[in-house]
């Protein structure tokens, strides 16, 4: 590598909003702060929800239900 064109790379600390932190490396060179990690996201611990706003996802499931019980019938 080239001398001196390279940023310095060190030790920072990231911090997320539910208090869990870690130690990472960066060329950031200052702390960071999430809103999210893998400690606290849905995904990650298994509590993700599934947000049905007026119906809209049982609305998807009849209309397609449906469609499928109809071309059965009608290649029947």
């Amino acid at each position: 590598m080239k001398p001196k064109i390279h940023p310095e790379y060190r030790t920072i600390t990231v911090t997320c909003s539910c208090g869990n932190t870690w130690d990472t490396r960066s060329t950031m060179g200052r702390d960071l702060h999430v809103e999210v990690c893998s400690q606290c996201h849905p995904f990650y611990t298994g509590k993700q929800k599934l947000v049905d706003t007026a119906g809209r996802v049982e609305k998807f499931r009849q209309k397609y239900a449906r469609g499928k019980t109809a071309a059965k019938s009608a290649s029947a």
